[in-house]
């Protein structure tokens, strides 16, 4: 072991070690005597005496601390003793993350060997302050046509992938992770299913999107606090390689399932339901999360959340919070992807609040024209179905129909398939000069 990794261990140490008793337990919900611990620390329930049980403590009941189980409840009885342990806050970071899948812990998954990290992070860091931010003006090519020309993203941009169930999320995620212009990649798997984990590792990122990746991984069978600790995870490894003036893309997939995750810890601890259920601390964790992505001195985290969209309703709970926070969103409509339009986008109902700052005008000008042909073919479109829109009548509508072949094929893409910027864009303008 490096002297470097030898000092980082000895800083994740507990010089002092704070214990209780456990008094009750009811499904993974935990109350204990002690020890002195916060909301969000990490304690240790020593089950028969010697078996490590990891809980975090989630609140206070009567004078009693309450915490949640992150691992199996087998084995724990009243009165085993219960172990504060503040190092578990801190998480390996380094170089050596990279190409390699960590669980919830910090722990590789990928049966590639220990990992031994030249430094750790800090697991959860408060989000940095508005004058701390830089301006974002740079754009971040994502390798996607329909992303790059008309809902323009930058550096340290924080954009909501909005779609139902099947409709291509993961898929445009893996695009995306394998062709940006970013440095590094850090991918979260919040409440996957756990097929779905080795699937998007080797079909959709593949063993070069991998090679410059950092996978956390929390599948839906995992307790709720690991998998919320999974995104902070994610988080903290994001902020390690900004810290190193890396440009880092941050993907989380997905926002809903981490919030059902809170919504099963605050209901456990006694919180209020609110909206569809929803208790006030995942209203109060969005933007936790949301705000530590950014454009800073020495770096910038790009994210990328995809959102659960229940029942197709844009306007539900978790759906309205996200899209009030972040920067912009992006919508997969389950009509074109049932038509077989990939990337199944929905350029009208997407938006990118930077675009009009980091695209150039000629840009804007050209993705304007596209967007009110869009427009006016959608407006009409029962009208053409049906054969009742005589040509000639509207002469706006004669052009968006005459382009829309030549839009479509722009807008679809492959998901292997990679668009260099200057193509896009070369496009664009054809595009764009082709309707009057």
């Amino acid at each position: 072991m490096s002297l470097a990794a030898f000092l980082a261990r000895v800083d994740q140490l507990d010089p002092m070690r704070w214990s209780g008793r456990v008094t009750n337990l009811v499904g993974l919900l935990v109350e204990s005597d002690g020890p002195a611990a916060a909301p969000g620390d990490f304690c240790e329930i020593l089950a028969g005496g010697s078996q490590a049980v990891r809980a975090q403590v989630v609140g206070f009941r009567d004078g009693r601390l309450l915490s949640m189980l992150l691992e199996d409840v087998a084995g724990i009885r009243a009165g085993d003793p219960i172990v504060a342990r503040p190092s578990a806050s801190k998480i390996p970071a380094g170089p050596q993350l990279l190409g390699r899948v960590l669980d919830g812990f910090g722990r590789p998954i990928d049966k590639l060997g220990p990992l031994i990290a030249s430094s750790s992070q800090t697991l959860d860091a408060p989000p940095p302050g508005p004058l701390d931010r830089e301006p974002i003006s740079e754009p971040l090519v994502t390798g996607i046509r329909a992303i790059d020309s008309l809902l323009t993203c930058g550096k340290g941009q924080r954009i909501g992938i909005f779609g139902g169930s099947g409709v291509g999320k993961s898929t445009l995620l893996g695009a995306m992770s394998r062709q940006n212009s970013a440095d590094i990649s850090v991918i979260a798997l919040i409440g996957e299913r756990n097929r779905e984990v080795r699937d998007f590792i080797e079909h959709e990122l593949g063993p070069e999107g991998l090679r410059r990746s950092v996978l956390v991984v929390s599948t839906s069978d995992r307790p709720a606090p690991l998998r919320i600790r999974a995104a902070h995870v994610a988080l903290a490894i994001a902020e390690h390689f900004r810290d190193q003036g890396k440009d880092v893309l941050l993907v989380m997939d997905s926002v809903t399932r981490l919030a059902m995750a809170q919504r099963e810890i605050g209901l456990a601890a006694g919180e209020p339901p609110s909206q569809k259920g929803y208790t006030p601390s995942v209203f109060n964790l969005l933007p936790r999360i949301f705000e530590r992505a950014g454009r800073f001195r020495r770096g910038s985290i790009t994210g990328f959340f995809t959102v659960l969209v229940e029942g197709d309703d844009l306007n539900e709970p978790i759906c309205d919070a996200v899209r009030a926070i972040l920067d912009g969103h992006i919508v997969l409509s389950r009509q074109l992807g049932s038509l077989g339009h990939y990337p199944a986008i929905d350029v009208l109902q997407s938006v990118s609040r930077l675009a009009s700052r980091l695209a150039t005008n000629e840009q804007q000008s050209a993705a304007r024209k596209i967007r009110e042909a869009l427009a006016d073919y959608e407006r009409s479109e029962d009208l053409i179905n049906l054969g009742a829109y005589v040509s000639g009548a509207n002469p706006r509508l004669d052009a968006a129909i005459a382009v829309r072949p030549r839009l479509l094929d722009f807008l679809k893409q492959d998901a292997a398939q990679h668009a260099p910027l200057e193509e896009t864009l070369s496009r664009l303008g054809e595009l764009a000069r082709a309707i009057p």
